[in-house]
């Protein structure tokens, strides 16, 4: 018995010896330089050939040289969403690997490649091909410079300390036959394999060392910090190094947490109690920890933050501090705990990690915070307590953050590769909607299936690399109940799911009714049925019981619902009620001031002050009436009534469209509208222009491509008052226009291609003008543009529909203008860049026949800081060709939104030298909030 024992023993301890022996192992000497941002390394690759198949090729991950090149596709997805810093960083600002040089024990040189395309991984050619189970080492010396923390939060920052990520060479996963090459693109889901790691660190000057790894050895002094670190079975290093710790340390049944994340003013044993109670409750909910240390950093907590109103200036914020820390940590230790600790595709299957964190956080709100509003205590004031904001539950709002993406026609499938998700999808709606799923499918199941699927998957990923199908089939075991449409609607398509009821009857005693499905997908739906605002009962409608006739019970309810919770991520929860009550509305009107979220349970009417301005009716105060909340609807409404204080005269504008919403193809938007306004034009002659129009927009299959296309074609009827001041006017005319945009803008460039067709009875005319913008690698931009325009025919002999040299001839009333009908003052000086766009006043000033020009500019100091060049060539009728020409200097405060030109050099000579300087610069400044808000929502959609 002892013998056979002693055999089950040695077995035992032979299978686990040669699973730590097939492990990859990272033996690195680094030293750090503070000074220089440098981290010298010598590093002993030991790569296990795991896998059945024989390799001849090996690929290192090395994000850390991402940072080198502004063109790599981390600068691409940088430029994309319209983040500069790190384009215009100095040289010393960016990272790198730098001296590579890699070998075999007997020092023999491996034949490696980094291409101009992903210069973040490389390629190793191994001397002789790598059969399963055998092992090869690699010595690699090398000097990582590290990046300014600036652009992703890791880095070196500025009171002399680095949080170092990636930093080093590391072999990337191996699976299904191939090396998973992923490149950095600012999402943190390097796809490493997992390794043993053994790391003497040396760093200049005496400093404070946090990280995830196991400090074996520390010796400090003066001049140098020299600390051991090992760990074992992990994906990715995490080192902070600094004159002074700014993390604490808080020990919880055996885990280290270490944590820098800012809070406010509160007891420490307050914040020890929620760090406490946050990792008992993911232990509990999901499986234990495999390590003994996790780092929640501030740093980790801004890449991910948890959007709402704690985003809101501190002033403003309706949250305590202490729920505010516990909201942040809450969601920083989740994402940690999870990517740290599961072998997961997190590109790939970003949805399952994205699910599980937010499933769990929604848990444990409900566990801990169960009457706590999205708006915080604002809930409890008078002048709030009508908004649905307001009274929204805390976790209700992860539906409207999605809802919001939907409604655009922008949402993308949670399969969806994360490197191929728009911004606000990757960190918001899709994360959002994952949890929201799976708090969905749980509801659905009961009996806490997908917790307990969880629970096994989380487990299983501790014994192999797992993937979407080993949680499908988890799942799928743990019920009965088909549930392929949750996978195949739900995770992997975007198709919208909207039910509305059909044919209800009543008796005293029942209600006979039929749900119908206006969406594509078939789900389960619950129904609900109220009295008074109370749940009296409640029934999961199965998709076999779509579309079909059902008589339930009365209970004397006298509403029934549908999706009455939001547990289902519906499209549209507007036509989700039905009134028992004769007398009765679905949905009763309510008029809400400025702006709220979409209450289905009532037909809204916003309103809102405005204020416009022109020098002829001053300023105009006024009020717009809407009908759609912070979501996009298919039919909306603006009615925007304003008291002109110069003419004491009512003016305004209104606008009803429809939109047409096409889900899967690239003309993804059809409008339909009727617009109109009315202002004045002169001091003593108002306009009124009526426009019914029809817009087609475009976009790419690739959502992240910022390519953008219009067709828009409307009717302009316009009439005018004749004014004593404006002599050369025509009362009323009509204009059919035909524009087309094709517009590309990021960082780096920016291109942008228009055409305008118009047809009157006066007139014909084509025009196109194309531009273009480059942002240069000394961070300098060049601009050119050039405008060609020319009559197809033209019986007016006004100057009324001419092509404007220097100030735009605006009669269709396209444009913002100030002062139209001056040709002197401040006002007059405002310039719009369209038509001719000389800066300088020149004469002609219009053209009647045909108008050619080029508008050139290049920074010359900084990047706001432009000479400009304008020349071109105009033809009037009766006159021969005229070449005109000017140069200046423009200050380009923000860009298309606040710019001054000043003149230098033009057709009329050089202008500083003439009085009454002041009179020739010209401005650009947009006096419209909405256009404003572009400028910060760009980077997101």
């Amino acid at each position: 018995m002892k013998t056979y024992c002693k055999i089950i023993l040695f077995l035992i301890v032979l299978l686990t010896a040669q699973k730590q022996y097939a492990q990859h192992q990272s033996k690195i000497a680094a030293v750090a330089n503070m000074d220089y941002k440098t981290v010298s390394i010598n590093q002993e690759i030991t790569f296990y050939n795991q896998s059945n198949d024989t390799l001849s090729s090996i690929i290192l991950n090395d994000w850390n040289n991402a940072f080198s090149n502004k063109k790599s596709p981390l600068g691409k997805r940088f430029s994309d969403e319209f983040y500069n810093k790190f384009h215009m960083a100095s040289t010393e600002e960016l990272g790198g690997t730098i001296n590579l040089i890699i070998e075999d024990t007997d020092k023999n040189s491996f034949t490696w490649e980094r291409t101009e395309k992903n210069p973040d991984y490389i390629t190793i050619f191994l001397n002789k091909k790598l059969l399963p189970n055998q092992k090869i080492k690699l010595h690699l010396t090398y000097v990582s410079k590290i990046p300014s923390d600036k652009f992703t939060g890791y880095g070196y920052f500025e009171k002399y300390g680095m949080h170092l990520k990636n930093w080093f060479l590391t072999p990337a996963r191996y699976e299904n036959k191939q090396f998973v090459k992923y490149s950095n693109e600012n999402l943190d889901d390097i796809a490493n394999a997992v390794s043993d790691f053994d790391i003497d660190l040396k760093i200049s000057g005496k400093n404070a060392v946090t990280t995830n790894l196991a400090v074996e050895q520390s010796a400090q002094t003066d001049k140098e910090t020299n600390i051991r670190l090992t760990g074992k079975n992990i994906c990715d290093v995490d080192l902070i190094i600094e004159k002074e710790s700014s993390y604490t340390n808080f020990k919880i049944n055996g885990l280290e947490v270490f944590t820098n994340i800012r809070s406010g003013k509160f007891n420490d044993s307050l914040k020890k109690k929620i760090i406490e109670r946050t990792a008992d409750f993911a232990k509990n909910q999901i499986g234990e920890y495999p390590f003994d240390k996790i780092i929640i950093s501030q740093a980790d907590y801004e890449k991910n933050p948890f959007y709402g109103l704690n985003q809101l200036p501190k002033f403003m914020r309706p949250f305590h501090e202490d729920f505010l820390f516990e909201i942040k940590f809450l969601k920083t230790f989740m994402n940690n705990y999870l990517k740290t600790s599961m072998r997961l595709d997190s590109r790939k299957y970003n949805w399952i990690y994205d699910g599980i964190q937010i499933f769990t956080m929604m848990n444990y709100i409900d566990e801990y915070h169960p009457k706590s509003k999205m708006m915080g205590s604002a809930s409890k004031y008078f002048l709030l307590r009508g908004f649905k904001m307001a009274q929204t539950d805390f976790n209700e709002q992860y539906s409207y953050y999605y809802m919001l993406m939907a409604r655009k026609n922008l949402d993308q499938p949670l399969n969806a590769s994360k490197n191929t998700l728009i911004k606000y999808n990757v960190q918001i709606a899709n994360k959002y909607k994952a949890g929201l799923s799976m708090q969905y499918l749980d509801d659905y199941l009961g009996s806490k299936i997908v917790l307990s699927g969880i629970k096994d998957f989380y487990s299983l990923n501790k014994e192999k690399q797992t993937d979407r199908n080993d949680f499908e089939e988890l799942l799928k075991s743990k019920t009965p109940k088909d549930i392929d449409w949750f996978f195949n609607h739900i995770i992997d398509s975007r198709e919208i799911i909207d039910y509305k009821f059909d044919a209800v009857s009543k008796t005293k005693d029942s209600v006979t009714f039929t749900v119908k499905n206006k969406g594509f997908p078939l789900v389960p739906m619950p129904i609900f049925g109220i009295r008074d605002k109370q749940v009296i009962f409640k029934k999961w409608l199965e998709i076999s019981e779509i579309d079909k006739q059902i008589t339930l019970e009365r209970k004397s309810i006298d509403k029934l619902a549908l999706n009455y919770k939001n547990e289902v991520p519906e499209f549209n929860l507007r036509n989700n009620w039905k009134s028992l009550n004769a007398l009765s509305l679905n949905r009763p009107l309510k008029m809400t001031f400025f702006q709220d979220l979409e209450d289905p349970h009532y037909s809204q009417l916003f309103y809102v002050p405005t204020l416009f301005y022109n020098k002829y009716d001053g300023f105009a105060p006024g009020v717009s009436f809407y009908n759609y909340s912070f979501f996009d609807k298919p039919f909306m409404f603006i009615l925007n009534p304003m008291y002109s204080i110069n003419t004491k005269s009512i003016v305004g504008s209104y606008t009803f469209a429809y939109n047409q919403y096409l889900r899967d193809r690239n003309l993804y938007n059809i409008r339909y509208s009727l617009n109109g306004s009315y202002f004045h034009y002169a001091s003593d002659a108002a306009y009124l222009k009526l426009y019914p129009s029809l817009s087609f927009f475009l976009r790419q299959p690739n959502y992240r491509d910022n390519r953008k296309q219009a067709l828009m074609m409307k009717y302009n009827i316009i009439y005018k008052e004749p004014s004593a001041i404006v002599t050369d006017s025509t009362d009323n005319y009509s204009i059919f226009n035909i524009k087309y945009f094709n517009i590309k803008t990021e960082v780096t460039s920016h291109v942008r291609f228009f055409t305008d067709v118009q047809f009157s009875s006066y007139f014909g005319k084509v025009s196109a003008e194309m531009e273009y913008r480059k942002l240069f690698n000394d961070n300098r931009y060049f601009n050119a543009r050039v405008f060609a325009g020319t009559f197809l025919y033209n019986s007016n002999n006004t100057q009324n529909y001419n092509f404007g040299v220097s100030r735009v001839n605006d009669y269709m009333f396209d444009y913002a203008v100030y002062a139209r009908s001056d040709i002197t003052g401040i006002l007059s000086q405002q310039y719009i860049h369209a038509q001719g766009g000389f800066k300088s006043f020149l004469n002609p000033s219009e053209a009647d026949q045909w108008l050619t020009t080029a508008n050139l500019s290049y920074s010359i100091l900084w990047n706001w800081v432009d000479a400009y060049a304008d020349f071109g060539f105009i033809k009037n009728k009766g006159a021969s060709n005229t070449f005109l020409y000017d140069s200046g200097i423009r200050l380009n405060l923000v860009q298309d939104y606040f710019e001054l030109y000043f003149p230098v050099y033009s057709s009329n000579g050089f202008e500083l030298s003439e009085k009454n300087y002041g009179e020739k610069i010209r401005f650009i400044f947009i006096f419209n909030p909405k256009s404003l808000i572009n400028l910060f929502t760009r980077k997101w959609f």
